[in-house]
């Protein structure tokens, strides 16, 4: 058996002997977003330490742990905090927690990040719905021998982000009043903040948001056939956009100020899932 699949299967049997709960919607929740998780109806929690071999998340503001319950009458699981590139962990193991969830039954992934503003519109607090991502700074997930049981060799990478989700978005943030920007997101590997030309750079790629998460996560959920959507919210404006220095208190504080909005369009999209 390959190994990472072996591992995997570890961890989905060490989650099963703590709750047998099946998901339908997985969420994660980026820095400065994990209080989401206190509006569920939580029916389990499972601690990361305590999933044998799971990586373990060490950044301020992931709690680290699995939430399983409902929002509304939709059965979720929720990762509260996440694991990145950037602490050390292989490829591998940054994404196992998203075929985890995808295997312990949820068939949509619902992923949210606090990223840096590159596009001269976004202020500071802004939500972006992202459309497509730019991939070449951290590693692909799928390098290595293909898991067949997992997905394809060569999985089509035109619309990973679901359209139909991304229509269920736009319509929840006008309904609620909530602006609501999109645009194209890349993933750096961190953990340093990006340098003035580095923003430059992807700015004349196209990139409208930047930050150390997700793109790796989407990729795989989109090898294994899941629906995806993702909402990003702009901490901050990306260095040489500001004379201010760039701090992970600083993208906390604005998540955190941001999170009443959040909840109410997170919560909304999810309970129309059902």
């Amino acid at each position: 058996m390959n190994p990472v699949y072996e591992k995997l299967q570890g961890c989905l049997k060490s989650v099963r002997e703590k709750t047998d709960f099946v998901p339908k919607v997985a969420i994660v929740l980026g820095s400065g977003l994990g209080d989401y998780a206190n509006d569920i109806q939580v029916e389990a929690e499972v601690d990361y330490h305590d999933i044998e071999g799971f990586p373990v998340s060490t950044v301020p503001g992931h709690a680290g742990k699995f939430i399983f319950g409902y929002v509304k009458n939709v059965p979720v699981v929720c990762m509260k905090g996440r694991v990145h590139y950037y602490e050390g962990y292989p490829i591998s193991d940054v994404v196992l927690p998203t075929r985890l969830m995808k295997l312990m039954g949820a068939d949509t992934l619902f992923l949210t990040n606090a990223s840096g503003g590159i596009n001269p519109s976004f202020h500071a607090g802004d939500f972006m719905m992202l459309t497509d991502h730019v991939s070449l700074w951290a590693p692909n997930p799928l390098i290595g021998a293909n898991i067949d049981e997992l997905g394809t060799r060569f999985p089509d990478m035109t619309h990973v982000y679901d359209t139909e989700l991304q229509n269920l978005i736009r319509e929840v943030a006008a309904k609620e009043n909530i602006r609501l920007q999109e645009g194209i997101y890349a993933q750096l590997t961190g953990p340093s903040f990006e340098s003035p030309a580095e923003i430059q750079l992807l700015h004349k790629l196209g990139v409208d948001a930047v930050g150390m998460s997700t793109v790796v996560e989407a990729i795989v959920a989109n090898h294994m056939g899941m629906k995806i959507c993702c909402i990003s919210c702009v901490c901050n404006l990306a260095a040489g956009m500001t004379d201010n220095p760039l701090t992970h208190e600083e993208v906390q504080q604005a998540a955190a100020d941001a999170a009443p909005k959040f909840k109410k369009l997170v919560t909304e999209v999810v309970s129309r899932l059902g």
